[in-house]
C-alpha cells in the first residue's frame, strides 16, 4: 500500500468510527432500540453518510479524492 492510500483508509475509518459512535449514542438515548439493535442501526446509518477517500493513480501523480453524499461530485484532497 502506498503513503495515499494508506492516508485514504485512515480517513476513512475515522470518519466512520466518528459517525458510528455518534449514532449509537443518540439511538441509545432517543429510541426505544435494545440489545443488538442499537449497533446495527448506528452501522447502517454510518455506512451510508459517511464519506469515501480513494487513492488513484493519475498522470500527475497519485491523488486522493473524496466523495460524499452531501457534496456534488469528486473533490480532490490536498
Amino acid at each position: 500500500m502506498t503513503k495515499l492510500e494508506v492516508r485514504a483508509f485512515l480517513y476513512q475509518l475515522g470518519c466512520f468510527a466518528i459517525l458510528f459512535i455518534s449514532v449509537r449514542y443518540l439511538v441509545a438515548v432517543y429510541t426505544h432500540l435494545t440489545g443488538l439493535w442499537i449497533p446495527m442501526t448506528a452501522f447502517v446509518v454510518a455506512t451510508l453518510l459517511s464519506p469515501k477517500f480513494k487513492a488513484i493513480k493519475t498522470q500527475e501523480g497519485e491523488r486522493l479524492f473524496m466523495k460524499w453524499i452531501f457534496m456534488k461530485g469528486v473533490r480532490e484532497i490536498g
